[in-house]
């Protein structure tokens, strides 16, 4: 029987998909973690852990490097809480356009007992909070993935016009888009065309202020911004001085800063949310089934999907005896490991090798189950990082 350790609370559902499939939850040193905001740390790891899942898209919380260099396999649930976020941007572009905080705000000041004196106020003012349609605007979305594309889906129904910027663009995600979305050359092209955008991008090294003052000035001066994706992708203080200086109408986010509580707490060109992109219970149930089975399906049986530091791979059982072997990408690593299998005249009935930069990973079906001695072997060949046994038998 394999275990695991939670962090944060995970949706019973999730919990409930673990127990069927016979993975009990412990306090110490578990085969699996699996986790939503919590800052993990590689003192946290145990001696037992193979596998993180998140249960959520973003993985800056986990120390992805660390993990990597211990041969653990780290999981994300992308797609999971695509809905969830799709419908938030979507009140993000309309509270960005109508006024509605506003009026809200204005309502809530209305001091009368007399119903008809309340009206006469509403229609004295509501002609301040006028804004204007989203249909017939042209909303450019920077990463087109789960997210991305059901929100260019639900966006062309309102009757907008999409652009779309990503060069990692996956096949699959491609197929998923409306054919009406126009391709944009690069971000700044996209930038110049918009009036919301709209952002669905990973924080890594790369996308790190990917919004900042460079390109800010490429924005219509009437912009609406909405960053629900992660807080660094956005320079916080670039965007306040486009704010300031006409260059950027509205900037919606779900990742207040100090900076940005003030601006928003003096000006109404900062709509702020409290990091609710995913919080449903829709989406909080689906990243926890999705989570929970992925880490059940590498624990056993070594298969990998949506991992963030492997490459994906899985392998229909050929017998009950299975070993999966992580290492390095290096030259020569297959003949060293199916030549040490060989000299104790074990059979090999299947098996498969996939590798993703530095990293590689095999999964090799045994005519018999691999003895402590064989494991030991095959552990010590440099370069060769985790080796587990798997049988079904066991």
């Amino acid at each position: 029987m394999f275990t695991y350790k939670t962090f944060n609370n995970i949706a019973e559902e999730g919990i409930a998909t673990l127990a069927e499939r016979r993975i009990a939850e412990v306090a110490d040193n578990p085969d699996g973690l699996i986790l939503r905001s919590h800052k993990l740390v590689k003192e946290e790891f145990g001696n037992s852990l193979s596998c993180i899942a998140r249960a959520g898209a973003g993985v800056n919380n986990i120390p992805i490097a660390d993990a990597t260099s211990a041969g653990i396999v780290v999981m994300n649930t992308p797609g999971a809480n695509a809905n969830a976020v799709k419908e938030l941007v979507i009140c993000g572009m309309l509270l960005s356009s109508r006024g509605i905080v506003e009026g809200i705000n204005f309502s809530q000041t209305l001091d009368s007992n007399d119903a008809d004196t309340v009206n006469k106020m509403l229609e004295a003012q509501k002609k301040t909070f006028a804004g204007n349609e989203l249909a017939g605007k042209t909303l450019g979305i920077v990463g087109l993935g789960a997210i991305g594309s059901m929100l260019a889906q639900a966006s062309q129904a309102l009757g907008m016009k999409l652009i779309g910027y990503d060069p990692h663009i996956s096949i699959d995600a491609a197929w998923r888009l409306p054919r009406e979305v126009e391709k944009a050359e690069s971000l700044e092209d996209l930038l110049k065309k918009s009036d919301y955008i709209s952002l669905h991008v990973p924080l890594i090294e790369a996308t790190k202020n990917l919004i900042n003052a460079k390109n800010l000035k490429y924005f219509k001066p009437d912009a609406r911004l909405i960053n629900l994706s992660r807080g660094g992708i956005v320079n916080s203080n670039d965007v306040i001085d486009a704010l300031e200086n006409g260059s950027l109408s509205r900037f919606v986010t779900d990742f207040p800063t100090p900076e940005l509580i003030s601006r928003s707490a003096n000006s109404n060109d900062v709509i702020l949310l409290p990091h609710l992109g995913a919080s449903t219970k829709e989406a909080e149930v689906n990243c926890a089934v999705m989570a929970a089975n992925q880490l059940a399906n590498f624990l056993e049986d070594g298969t990998i999907l949506n991992s963030v530091n492997f490459p994906n791979i899985s392998q229909e059982r050929s017998t009950p005896h299975r070993l999966v072997i992580i290492n390095r990408n290096e030259p020569g690593m297959i003949s060293k490991i199916t030549d040490t299998i060989a000299t104790l005249n074990l059979n090999i009935t299947d098996m498969t090798n996939k590798s993703r930069d530095d990293i590689a990973i095999n999964l090799i079906d045994l005519e018999l189950e691999a003895s402590e001695d064989l494991i030991g072997q095959l552990q010590a060949i440099s370069h060769v990082l985790r080796v587990r046994s798997i049988s079904l038998t066991s």
